[in-house]
C-alpha cells in the first residue's frame, strides 16, 4: 500500500474535514448494528470508525501509527476465518493491487462475516476535479478511484453477497469552508435526484458460504421405492386376493 500518499493533515482541511465527517456518520450507524468477537479497521487507523461497533475486540491495522497492528493490506497477520467485521475506508485505491486485498479480506473473514469499504467515485464532481487537478496535486487526488461496478464484480467473483450500499459528498470538492455551506443543498437534492453522482460510495458485502447437496444414487432410490409401506401393502393385497380365489376353486 502507499502509505505515503495518504495524507493525514489534508483531514484537517475545510473540504477534509467534510468528508471524514460524512464517512464516519455512515460507519458509525452501521457498524453498531454488526455483531461478533472479533472486528479489523484497515488503513486510517488515525480514526476510529470503529467506534460505534458492538464487537468486544476491535483491531485498527496499517502502516503507521496509530495503527495497534503493523500490516500490508495484502498480507493481512490474521488466521483463515477469524475476523467477523472488516472496514476498508480508501484501501483500494491507495494500493497496486486490489483484486489482492479484496482476496486477502476474503481469506480472513469469516462465513456470513461482514465487509464494508468505502472509495471515491470517479463519476462524480470529485472524478472531474481529480482529471483536472491530475495527480501532482496530492491526496485524494493522486489515488486510483475505481468504478464502483467494478468493485461489485470483484466482490461477487470471490464469493460476496452485496447487502448494501450507499453515497455521500454530492457538493463540489471545494476547499474552503464558505462555499462547502453555500452547496449545502445538494446533499439532499444530490441523494434524490442524483444517486450515483456522490463523490464517495459505501460498499457493504458478505462473505457468503454455500453449502453442498448430497445427491442419492439411482439404485439407493429404487431401493427405497420398493421397501415404501404402500408398495408392500399392495402386495399383500394381491396376495390375499390370490388365496381367496385359488379357494373357491
Amino acid at each position: 500500500m502507499k502509505a505515503s500518499i495518504i495524507s493525514p493533515e489534508w483531514f484537517a482541511s475545510p473540504l477534509g474535514a467534510y468528508l471524514l465527517e460524512r464517512e464516519q456518520a455512515y460507519y458509525d450507524r452501521v457498524v453498531a448494528d454488526i455483531f461478533g468477537f472479533y472486528a479489523v479497521q484497515i488503513g486510517l487507523t488515525q480514526f476510529d470508525f470503529l467506534r460505534n461497533s458492538r464487537i468486544p475486540g476491535r483491531i485498527r491495522c496499517g502502516q503507521g501509527a496509530p495503527a495497534q497492528i503493523l500490516a500490508e493490506p495484502m498480507f493481512l497477520p490474521f488466521e483463515s476465518q477469524s475476523v467477523d467485521l472488516l472496514l476498508m475506508p480508501h484501501v483500494l485505491e491507495y494500493t497496486d493491487h486490489p483484486h489482492q486485498v479484496l482476496r486477502e479480506a476474503e481469506r480472513v473473514l469469516r462465513p456470513e462475516g461482514r465487509l464494508l469499504l468505502s472509495g471515491f467515485n470517479p463519476r462524480s464532481l470529485w472524478g472531474l476535479a481529480r482529471l483536472l487537478k491530475g495527480q501532482e496535486r496530492g491526496f485524494p487526488w493522486n489515488g486510483h478511484f475505481l468504478n464502483m461496478p467494478r468493485v461489485k464484480d470483484w466482490l461477487a467473483l470471490l464469493g460476496f453477497e452485496l447487502a448494501g450500499g450507499n453515497m455521500c459528498c454530492y457538493r463540489p470538492p471545494v476547499n474552503r469552508e464558505a462555499w462547502l455551506r453555500r452547496f449545502r443543498f445538494m446533499e439532499p437534492a444530490g441523494d434524490r435526484w442524483w444517486a450515483m453522482g456522490g463523490g464517495v460510495y459505501f460498499l457493504q458485502a458478505i462473505k457468503r458460504v454455500h453449502g453442498m447437496r448430497v445427491l442419492t444414487p439411482a439404485w439407493k432410490a429404487t431401493a427405497a421405492a420398493n421397501a415404501s409401506p404402500s408398495l408392500a401393502a399392495r402386495n399383500v393385497h394381491s396376495l390375499a386376493q390370490y388365496r381367496m380365489r385359488r379357494g373357491k376353486r
